[in-house]
């Protein structure tokens, strides 16, 4: 009875053990002192898979979107590993960009979900509306800030034009700068924080606040990124060029006519109030120079940016140590970079017999014999140091 009694107690314990027993994830490259592991590149896949079926493409077109984001998953890691390196190597600060954004993404959830003004209820509103701890988020977002300022820092910045090269643009395609007559506009929406006359009375407030502010020269992009509850907010509140017809009737009358700079009054809009101003107003005909230059720049810079990041990515995979299981294969390879896989596990040690120990032959050192560091000896047995 004992016996079974010790039996049955272990093989309870064998059956616990084996359910906390984890599965161990599969390391298919090491970049540096990183790894990318084979669940990682499987998560990735499944999200951009998700984002692709979300844009409704037609079938064909979303199977070789599918195909082309398994084939560069790999390189994609290792691109990403390569610059959040390069940014801690570089010492770059982020964290202030990173604070920033996180409460700019917490006013604009607070704007329809009020608890959300909590740290604590902010935390609990990302885990539940990503699926991931807000650590991992806060993590993820500030790799992605990091990885964009190397970019900017370690080669953007070195792509320059002189002013003969965006004339000689302009000159050569002067039919893509003739303009009809259109409206920039800025925004700033100031969201009630509820749907009744107290919470509509106090956004009026801040938008005539706002709107005294403006007209006093404040920068309407920065008031627009610390106070605009509209999805322009992160890009200083600009909205796409209107061209006559395109807006509202009873907007169109307040600004086409406007000078730059002009700042309505708030507008009282179903949710909040609207704050307009008219960033620019284009005439019918060929753009000047001076007027689209930055146009010029970007049509330039375009077809120069990616070959650029890519060039550089190609070079930090030059230097680094990057070893790639095979199986895998890294479609943004450096040109004869040795990524040859060596497992550990594998590695045999050295062995050595007894017989082959035996064979070696044997020096004896005498007491007196054995040379001093520093010291020659001769056959004569004379001490270079005598």
């Amino acid at each position: 009875m004992r016996y079974k009694l010790i039996l049955a107690s272990t093989l309870v314990y064998a059956a616990a053990m084996a359910a906390d027993v984890t599965v161990m994830d599969e390391i298919v490259c090491k970049v540096n002192g990183d790894i990318i592991t084979r669940s990682e590149l499987e998560r990735d896949r499944k999200l951009m898979e998700s984002e692709l079926r979300q844009q409704g493409m037609a079938a064909a077109r979303l199977q070789d979107a599918i195909r082309s984001v398994a084939a560069n998953g790999l390189r994609d890691r290792v691109d990403r590993l390569l610059l959040i390196q390069k940014g801690k190597e570089l010492n770059l600060k982020v964290e202030s960009d990173v604070n920033k954004q996180l409460a700019d993404i917490q006013r604009r959830a607070a704007a329809t979900n009020p608890g959300v003004a909590d740290p604590e209820k902010f935390q609990e509103f990302v885990r539940q509306q990503l699926g991931q701890s807000y650590e991992d988020y806060k993590a993820d977002l500030t790799n992605g800030i990091l990885t964009q300022q190397v970019i900017r820092e370690e080669v953007l910045r070195k792509i320059q034009f002189k002013r003969e090269e965006l004339e000689a643009y302009y000159n050569a395609h002067k039919e893509d700068f003739q303009r009809k007559e259109r409206v920039f506009l800025r925004e700033i929406l100031v969201a009630a924080q509820a749907n009744d006359a107290v919470s509509m009375a106090a956004a009026e407030r801040k938008a005539k606040d706002l709107v005294a502010r403006a007209r006093k020269g404040e920068k309407f992009p920065e008031m627009a990124v610390a106070n605009s509850d509209a999805l322009s907010a992160q890009g200083g509140g600009a909205l796409d060029p209107y061209v006559k017809g395109e807006l509202a009737p009873e907007i169109e009358s307040l600004v086409w006519d406007q000078p730059r700079g002009y700042v309505t009054d708030p507008l009282k809009r179903a949710t909040g109030y609207l704050i307009l101003k008219v960033d620019d107003h284009q005439k019918e005909g060929l753009a000047a120079f001076e007027e689209v230059q930055n146009e010029v720049q970007d049509k330039l810079f375009e077809p120069r940016r990616d070959p650029a990041v890519r060039a550089y990515l190609t070079k930090l995979r030059t230097e680094a140590f990057l070893e790639i299981k095979p199986g895998y294969e890294d479609s943004g390879a450096a040109p004869g970079k040795d990524t040859s896989w060596s497992d550990p596990a594998e590695l045999k040690p050295e062995t050595v017999t007894k017989e082959e120990v035996a064979a070696r032959p044997r020096r004896k050192h005498l007491l007196g014999v054995v040379p001093l560091p520093g010291t020659a000896t001769t056959k004569g047995g004379t001490s270079s140091s005598r």
